[in-house]
């Protein structure tokens, strides 16, 4: 089984979603957060079944909990206690559901960027500011930067939550226990309520540690989805996990949030955790040869350029500042080569440097290299 080898450019091309539809034909897109692989079977299996039965309607009961609780202790040996769960619609509608549970229109969010762009539109959305702690060298967090951004933040009186990255996108970095250890004691001394996006932490073959699982973090929240490991962003649905001493706040979510995921969502993500296993194991090592390519294509094409490597998604921060294309190489990476990445300016921190995704075919990878690597 290899989920990243199995299609063709002709089949990607046939897509209709937006990773494939939103340049032009002779444009390789290596940008949006999308995989070029099939449905895993399990999942493609539940959801034509449930279409031929005409089983169409909205969701119910607690199987996709109940299907993570077990994932996450087989994997990360994490015992979540399903009662602390709450369905919602995606990762970012629970992050700012989260939020409000602990904040109120004013308060201070904490970010380290470069981040995904939409950390910052949404926390704007829910009329809280952002305040930034940059990460520290190599994309890794900087625990002084982040203490100095608590008391920053925190310096009018206003309770002070921090949303935080793990793994970390778009650097691809996979938080340690010790790292994750001083952000929860940084959090107890300033009374600083942790809200952790954890979308990515399926596609991490080993390490991730969950951050509920650190002393201290009892009072945080955790999103989880099977969304990016099992290419699920068409089928909407996440979990809103508390911790032991979040559960009071939890219970205060207003019943109309879980209203938000399709039943075919929750059918997708329910069957990925619990069936979709096999499959997620030859993904693993489909995106660690991708790695191992991507690092020999631009050694080969791009020598310039830097990468950390990181293992924690399917998605490489490469910074392009020596190549001599300013501070959006993305635009030329477009314009002249008929490469999409994305522009690292909306990451804030990112200027000159590119995301590109390599959870496609080792073919549509190296072509696209090597036509970044003639712009040069």
């Amino acid at each position: 089984m290899h989920p990243l080898r199995e299609l063709t450019l002709e089949d990607l091309r046939r897509r209709t979603s937006v990773k494939w539809r939103e340049y032009d034909p002779d444009v390789l897109p290596l940008w949006v957060a999308e995989m070029d692989v099939r449905l895993a079977e399990p999942i493609a299996r539940a959801v034509n079944a449930a279409v031929a039965e005409g089983d169409t309607g909205y969701p119910h009961g607690t199987a996709y909990a109940e299907a993570f609780v077990a994932f996450a202790s087989q994997r990360w040996s994490w015992t979540v206690d399903p009662g602390r769960t709450s369905l919602v619609a995606d990762v970012m509608t629970g992050i700012v559901e989260a939020i409000r549970l602990v904040s109120s229109p004013g308060d201070p969010v904490v970010v380290n960027p470069p981040v995904y762009p939409p950390f910052f539109g949404y926390v704007e959305h829910a009329g809280r500011n952002v305040v930034e702690a940059p990460l520290g060298d190599h994309g890794r967090l900087d625990l002084d930067a982040l203490e100095a951004a608590f008391i920053r933040a925190g310096s009018e009186g206003r309770p002070v939550t921090y949303l935080l990255c793990n793994p970390q996108n778009p650097t691809a970095v996979v938080h340690t226990a010790e790292e994750l250890g001083g952000v929860a004691a940084l959090a107890q001394t300033y009374a600083v309520r942790v809200v952790v996006d954890e979308i990515h932490a399926p596609l991490v073959a080993e390490g991730f540690v969950p951050y509920l699982t650190v002393p201290g973090a009892a009072n945080a929240f955790s999103l989880v989805s099977a969304t990016k490991a099992w290419n699920l962003a068409g089928m909407k649905a996440a979990l809103l996990v508390a911790g032991e001493d979040a559960a009071a706040d939890l219970a205060r979510l207003p019943e109309i949030v879980g209203h938000g995921p399709s039943h075919f969502g929750d059918l997708a993500h329910t069957t990925a955790f619990r069936e979709g296993g096999d499959w997620l194991d030859a993904l693993h090592a489909d995106l660690a040869d991708n790695r191992k390519l991507l690092a020999d294509l631009l050694a080969e094409h791009l020598p310039a350029a830097r990468w950390g490597e990181g293992p924690g998604t399917f998605l490489a921060w490469i910074d392009c500042r020596d190549l001599g294309l300013g501070d959006d190489p993305a635009e030329a990476f477009l314009e002249r080569g008929r490469v999409a990445v994305n522009s690292g300016l909306p990451f804030h921190n990112g200027a000159g440097h590119v995301r590109l995704n390599f959870g496609t075919t080792p073919d549509v990878l190296t072509e696209a290299v090597e036509r970044m690597g003639r712009v040069v």
